[in-house]
């Protein structure tokens, strides 16, 4: 059976063999990459294509459809209605 002293003399000894393994794997993908690029003409835009961006309408605020005669607030028909129009005919406050 190892000693504690043994065994953190072994995973000192791994941690070293596996930072010059990653250090050679890295290389050798980096190397890789760039032959495929110069291949293929890549730029960055291929590779990493940009975010889908939102909408143009997409949350821009949408105009008001109904408006309470009474005190003024409105409505875009979106959403649980208010409960001003709430049971009502919404035509007569269509504007």
């Amino acid at each position: 059976m190892s000693t504690y002293k043994e065994l953190l003399k072994q995973r000192e000894d791994l941690e070293q063999q596996i930072t010059e393994a990653r250090s050679r794997e890295l290389a050798d993908a980096v190397a890789k990459v760039r032959d495929l690029i110069a291949e293929f003409g890549l730029t960055a835009e291929d590779v990493f294509p940009p975010a889908r961006s939102r909408s143009a309408n997409a949350g821009a605020k949408v105009a008001p459809k109904y408006r309470d005669p009474a005190t003024g607030q409105t409505w875009t028909g979106r959403g649980k209605p208010p409960k001003w129009i709430a049971d009502q005919d919404r035509e007569k406050f269509a504007i």
